[in-house]
């Protein structure tokens, strides 16, 4: 079910038995998505990487994600674009930009207990049964379900990233981090650039991060070079040398010893495979 709004505003929330035929034809640019799995063995490849997902596990993808599938089951699917919604001006309001959508590298797994499996069940349905109304208080009944299933989403992410363990203003750090990182890739390599941008000290979020994560700033970094440079290798053909010009490296052999010591292989090795 799909809800198309004078301004370009699109939102679509469905139960689907296959979900290829609506990730495979995306028509509508910039959506956000997300998608529960409601069966088990869900191979996908996502980034030129394989995953595979186990029933009620929940992954959210941007527009810049490249999905291919090999096998899905029944699955609920739900798309977004900034027009009816932007996360980004109203992050007061949910608090997921950097790390639901518009994170680092990683992608977001989310894992629901039983307890949020039921609260998100409940809100899912209001949001598909105001799918079927056609008063003017649609737009924004929609939005406030989006709203509510987002947050819901953003307290599984930080239940489980261990994101309790720290004061909420320190939380707005680390997803501030994840967001400055996903926009300054390309320009800034090192945990100080992005220490400077934050006005913070590179040793205060190397702690930060110590209470949170399994992975350090630094590791952040690189983690979304390596993302861009698969997805680069992967799905175009543009030549090695400009990959890494592109990337931020000073020449080719810089980014060829970056690439082999995080993938265990060469740019063109790894294209070849």
């Amino acid at each position: 079910m799909k809800y198309l709004g004078r301004t370009d505003e699109y939102f679509e929330i469905t139960d689907l038995d296959d979900a290829s035929t609506i990730l495979n034809n995306n028509t509508v640019k910039g959506l956000l998505t997300v998608i529960w799995f409601e069966d088990d063995n869900n191979r996908l490849t996502i980034d030129a990487q394989q995953y595979a997902f186990a029933k009620d596990e929940i992954i959210t993808l941007t527009g810049f994600h490249k999905i291919s599938i090999q096998s899905i089951g029944k699955t609920k699917v739900l798309r977004f674009n900034k027009p009816f919604y932007c996360i980004l001006d109203h992050d007061s309001e949910v608090s997921c930009k950097g790390i639901l959508f518009y994170g680092s590298a990683r992608l977001p797994l989310l894992k629901p207990t039983e307890d949020e499996l039921d609260r998100l069940k409940s809100v899912w349905k209001m949001a598909t049964d105001e799918m079927t109304a056609s008063d003017g208080l649609q737009l924004e009944m929609l939005q406030m379900m989006l709203k509510r299933l987002l947050i819901l989403f953003t307290r599984i992410y930080k239940r489980q990233d261990n994101f309790e363990a720290i004061a909420t203003g320190e939380v707005d750090i680390v997803r501030e981090y994840h967001y400055l990182v996903e926009q300054h890739f390309r320009k800034y390599h090192l945990v100080t650039d992005y220490a400077q941008l934050l006005n913070k000290s590179p040793k205060t979020l190397s702690n930060l991060f110590g209470k949170t994560h399994n992975r350090t700033p630094l590791q952040l970094i690189q983690d979304r070079i390596m993302l861009e440079a698969r997805r680069i290798i992967r799905y175009t053909d543009q030549p090695v040398s400009e990959i890494g010009y592109d990337l931020g490296f000073r020449d080719v052999q810089s980014f060829s010893r970056f690439f082999k010591k995080h993938e265990g292989i060469s740019p063109s090795k790894f294209k070849e495979a």
